[in-house]
């Protein structure tokens, strides 16, 4: 049988990273099957898709939890001293090593190490950290005498290693190595119904750290904020949720306090959103009434058009539109929405 995390563990560990999405309930599927392994894990993913928090959440569900969890980020370490950085340095390896140091691996030793954005290593070092996987031993700098770690690897890219091996960039051996347990990390627009969950954690986590009260989100902004493509995923999120609690005027959050490169950016094109420009003219009338107006057209076509495709499955529906059931309901009974007799 397939070891997983205790239940109670598993619930508290991956209870640290939201999502109720299904793409992010099939992660947390595998999670609990890999983290108890010693298994090697690639982490392959966009940037901003939380690589590091499931890293950690990795160590914390294996038999490892007591021990180090150490992260490195290899975009941050100048290419000179990945060597002392990884493996450590021996007193007088070169100028400035005054003392010996302990490398990243030693550090971890009995834990976990997360190497981050692992297709930044330079060719050189691929080839001493394949030996280490390999042989479980590292040499400090300046060192004659090899020393054993015990070391649980996870790694993480945004790349595309594949390619990277077929230029011959990246070591093909050292990529069939790290890539035992592939882990794929979902970004923001593939899981449309996270994004209210973590912006409301987020303003919370906000208000209290600038001291400001912060009631909620209007449905306006919740929307435009759904519909957003997300290119930076949650940490982008993250960034733009704390500038708007910082900045805002009033205690409930709207399309007002929405920064300008999400306001005006792109929309993701599932989303069903309709761009008014070229030769269309402007309508007459209040602006807010015209936005009004065409916010509730909208929003009546996308909940059609998720019915529709649901073959008129209210809690499918629901779910792919990010709202409760209960909600959607009311919404179809707002817009007229009586089941398969509805009309566009």
């Amino acid at each position: 049988s397939i070891r997983t995390a205790p239940p109670d563990q598993a619930e508290a560990v991956l209870g640290d990273i939201i999502g109720v999405s299904p793409p992010m309930q099939d992660l947390f599927s595998m999670l609990r099957r890999v983290a108890p392994s010693p298994t090697t894990v690639l982490l392959r993913g966009e940037s901003g898709t939380g690589k590091e928090l499931v890293a950690s959440a990795i160590h914390r569900l294996s038999t490892r939890a007591d021990a180090p969890f150490i992260a490195v980020n290899c975009t941050a370490i100048p290419e000179n001293l990945f060597e002392s950085e990884l493996f450590g340095h021996e007193k007088g390896a070169f100028t400035g090593a005054v003392t010996r140091r302990p490398g990243r691996f030693e550090l971890a030793d009995g834990g976990t190490l997360f190497l981050d954005e692992i297709g930044e290593l330079p060719p050189p070092m691929q080839v001493k950290l394949l030996r280490v996987l390999q042989e479980r031993v590292v040499e400090r700098v300046g060192g004659m005498k090899p020393v054993p770690v015990d070391v649980r690897l996870v790694a993480a890219t945004n790349a595309n290693l594949e390619e990277m091996v077929e230029h011959g960039s990246f070591r093909a051996d050292l990529f069939y190595r790290l890539n035992v347990v592939p882990i794929r990390l979902p970004p923001l627009r593939e899981r449309p119904s996270d994004i209210p969950v973590l912006t409301r954690h987020f303003v919370v986590k906000f208000a209290e750290r600038l001291d400001r009260r912060i009631d909620g989100l209007d449905d306006d902004l919740q929307r435009a904020l759904v519909e957003y493509h997300w290119p930076g995923n949650i940490r982008q999120l993250e960034n733009i949720v704390e500038r708007m609690v910082l900045l805002a005027s009033e205690d409930r959050l709207s399309l007002d306090d929405l920064p300008t490169e999400v306001e005006s950016g792109e929309r993701d094109p599932e989303a069903g959103v309709d761009t008014v420009g070229g030769e269309t003219p402007l309508p007459d009338g209040n602006l807010k009434d015209i936005v009004r107006e065409h916010t509730q057209q909208l929003e009546r076509d996308l909940i059609l058009k998720a019915l529709q495709e649901d073959d008129w499955n209210v809690t499918h529906a629901a779910r792919r539109l990010g709202i409760s059931r209960k909600g959607l309901q009311l919404k179809m009974k707002d817009y007229d929405l009586r089941g398969r007799e509805a009309s566009a």
